[in-house]
């Protein structure tokens, strides 16, 4: 429990293994078992057939939200599922007090499938900061963390992106049409073109965490949702990497941004990328 006149950078430096062992237990006691074993009462459509929720992501979700607020006396937690009950609490990331992003299933349509392809993604932010993430694959035990100005790791391994090799195709993963605008849509064309392999994304903490590894070159994604994003990109960031709109601006976990938006790699893929995206929308930059 945090002390009353500890900072946020002491409360990390004292307890970030606390908040890998919460997330490790909600994924043992309330995602791992329903893996592969769901019954077709625990899955629902929210918005669509490729929205989905379970009763692991409800569960996990809970789990998270009693243990970080009970590590973090007068933070306050927003997760998807409870956003999707009462969409006001999203305002707490503009809001001055800790905040904790939660997804607890992030990839729910492959976690449905049976497939290893989720992962669990918590981040910790303060007016619209990021201070620390935690990137868990439990079907894969794998854990990926960063913490602001100190770096990013897997598996306790340093993360470095590094940069895409000279002369082969940019590997992007992008939005999935049926979750963009037209505006969006042909931002996204810009990506069809001579040195650019796009293709659609899965579970998006696990692509930011192939980004971080150097295993894709960047992301393009049209949606703004924090939990998506907040734990991939300052573990992006720590690995070397960057995050710009497609207007050049830097993404905001707070809202507000020119989509799609890209994270990459390094600076200049970033630029590269942003640039093919506002190349095919008329005025993108004014």
């Amino acid at each position: 429990m945090i002390e009353d006149s500890e900072t946020i950078d002491e409360f990390l430096a004292r307890h970030a293994s606390d908040v890998e062992e919460a997330i490790r237990k909600a994924a043992a006691q309330e995602i791992m078992p329903r893996w592969r074993q769901l019954a077709a009462d625990e899955v629902e459509q929210k918005a669509g057939p490729h929205d989905l929720v379970t009763d692991a992501d409800r569960k996990a979700e809970l789990y998270l939200t009693e243990a970080l607020t009970a590590l973090l006396p007068g933070s306050v937690v927003v997760g998807e599922e409870a956003v999707h009950a009462n969409p006001v609490s999203y305002e707490a990331i503009r809001g001055a007090e800790p905040v904790w992003i939660v997804d607890p299933v992030d990839g729910t349509r492959q976690f449905v499938h049976g497939d290893s392809g989720f992962c669990t993604l918590v981040a910790l932010a303060q007016g619209g900061v990021l201070l620390a993430s935690w990137t868990y694959a439990s079907a894969r035990d794998q854990l990926a963390t960063a913490v602001r100005g100190q770096g990013a790791f897997l598996d306790g391994e340093r993360l470095r992106s590094g940069a895409p090799e000279p002369g082969r195709d940019l590997r992007v993963a992008t939005s999935h049409p049926d979750y963009t605008t037209d505006e969006q849509k042909r931002a996204l064309l810009g990506l069809r073109t001579q040195g650019v392999a796009p293709r659609s994304c899965g579970s998006a903490g696990l692509e930011y965490l192939a980004v971080a590894r150097g295993e894709m070159d960047a992301t393009a994604f049209s949606w703004e949702a924090a939990w998506d994003h907040a734990a991939g990109l300052l573990l992006v960031e720590e690995a070397g990497g960057a995050h710009l709109t497609r207007t050049g601006e830097p993404f905001r976990i707070t809202g507000g941004n020119a989509l799609p938006f890209t994270t990459a790699r390094d600076a200049a893929t970033a630029r590269r990328v942003a640039g093919l995206l506002a190349s095919s929308v008329p005025h993108a930059t004014e």
